[in-house]
């Protein structure tokens, strides 16, 4: 048995990553979102023009869809330090050299103003909601996010 029992009429909305046509296409026709943890705003920005097409091809509602995206931050006043905490934690966690996962994944590092700039590129750009990951210290990060999220107004 699963549970706990969803809160939502339904069941809890389902999303489906991917960055890839047929990905869009499954997510579009079958799925409550799409996200992505695209490293460049412009291609997620055409990938999630791609998936919104879709989402109206099929005749279905776009406001009853999700666009998300995926980002790990590792924000510090100090942007070398930042720098060499995300490359550590990446390497680390995914057992690939920095270089490979910078090109593939969502990532900022340094102080929070450009944290609140990356992120509010993407929603701009139509991310209605964002799944953050932190490096480095977590209670700091949160306090440092908490303060970016007020800045930005959400």
């Amino acid at each position: 048995m699963l549970g706990p029992t969803p809160y939502r009429p339904g069941g809890p909305p389902i999303w489906l990553a991917g960055s890839v046509r047929p990905a869009f296409e499954r997510a579009a026709r079958h799925f409550d979102g799409w996200f992505a943890n695209e490293a460049s705003l412009p291609r997620w920005t055409e990938q999630g023009g791609e998936v919104r097409a879709i989402v109206r091809a099929a005749g279905r509602d776009l406001g009853q869809f999700t666009a998300a995206m995926y980002t790990t931050l590792a924000i510090d006043a100090n942007a070398r330090r930042a720098e060499q905490r995300l490359d550590a934690f990446l390497e680390h966690y995914y057992g690939q050299p920095v270089a490979v996962r910078r090109r593939r994944q969502a990532c900022y590092a340094g102080p929070s103003a450009g944290a609140a700039e990356f992120l509010k590129g993407f929603a701009d750009a139509g991310a209605s909601h964002m799944i953050v990951r932190f490096t480095g210290d977590h209670e700091r990060n949160l306090e440092n996010f908490t303060g970016l999220r007020a800045e930005l107004g959400w």
